[in-house]
């Protein structure tokens, strides 16, 4: 197909975000979505970084392909003055609240798709990016572990205010960037941030479901699948590994088989192999043990005086 009929068809925008540790995770996302996406349409790939290798970036580059473009956007100055209130919170990086800024870093989208890196796309990227909002600001799927762990259920609801049954994983989403400018996201989250500083057991993700409760667009788990046996609403389009258990950590992650069905193919394989090889009986029971933690955190903060709900809907 020649450049002219590319140029044609509509782009399709998602982004990611990165730092070195998670990049080869990065290209078994990107190379399992490219697999499966649509020729109907162009895809522009963005991902959001503040610092990488460059044999990181050219390794991931290797993905670009006609329809296809990869571009690496460094963000470094526009989180220069708040990146110090970004917590690494257990297996939650600083980098996924990278995803709060784009509606300000990139004005002339209307409607992207972010995707976390820890992820297998099975699915068409592009029936997602077309999900019909509503006037909604973000469409997602429910966060299953929240759903059904009553710590955790006890956190959304009494610490946060949100209806456990309407949290949300902020790992695949649909955002409508014109509707999240609108209701001033960013400036609200960068606020409550900078005024607050909330103790959360998922940092963006709990800022997210606060700000945009009552504006989410509930999508089916199938878009978002985290590997716990739950039934699958509709095809399973996402496999999304976003609990503490990784396919390249552990053997018995279910649903882990696509994702070495990918990892085989990629430059970064031998390196994946190796981490899992050195991820030994002690960094298991260290990984277990924060597991626990976070059960007895969530109670913690449902038991503190300092919440969304005691701080802010008191007013």
């Amino acid at each position: 197909m020649n450049t002219v009929d590319q140029q044609k068809k509509q782009e399709i925008p998602v982004f990611f975000s990165t730092d070195d540790n998670y990049i080869p995770y990065l290209d078994i996302a990107i190379a399992s979505l490219i697999a499966n996406a649509s020729r109907a349409y162009t895809y522009r790939l963005i991902i959001l970084n503040t610092g990488l290798l460059q044999e990181n970036i050219d390794k991931i580059l290797q993905n670009q392909r006609e329809g296809f473009t990869i571009d690496f956007v460094n963000i470094t100055n526009e989180v220069e003055n708040i990146k110090n209130r970004f917590k690494n919170v257990y297996h939650f990086s600083v980098v996924t609240y990278y995803r709060l800024f784009i509606a300000s870093l990139f004005p002339h989208y209307d409607k992207i798709v972010y995707l976390d890196c820890d992820l297998v796309v099975l699915g068409d990227i592009a029936e997602l990016y077309h999900t019909d909002l509503n006037g909604c600001i973000i469409g997602a799927a429910p966060e299953q572990f929240v759903q059904n762990t009553a710590e955790f259920r006890l956190y959304a609801e009494t610490a946060l205010g949100v209806c456990p049954s309407e949290y949300v994983n902020a790992g695949v989403m649909v955002i409508d960037l014109k509707q999240f400018r609108a209701h001033r996201i960013e400036e609200q989250f960068v606020d409550l941030i900078t005024r607050y500083d909330f103790d959360l057991l998922d940092p963006d993700q709990a800022y997210l479901n606060y700000l945009c409760q009552g504006r989410i667009h509930r999508l089916p788990n199938g878009w978002n699948k985290e590997p716990m046996p739950l039934p699958c609403e509709g095809k399973k389009n996402i496999v999304h590994y976003a609990l503490y258990k990784k396919p390249w950590q552990y053997d018995d992650v279910l649903d882990g088989n696509y994702f070495w069905q990918y990892a085989e193919a990629s430059p970064f394989y031998h390196e994946i192999l190796n981490r899992k090889k050195q991820f030994g009986d002690e960094e298991k029971a260290k990984k277990e043990a924060v597991a626990r933690e976070i059960l007895a955190h969530a109670l913690r903060i449902v038991a503190s005086d300092y919440t969304f709900v005691k701080k802010l809907r008191t007013k």
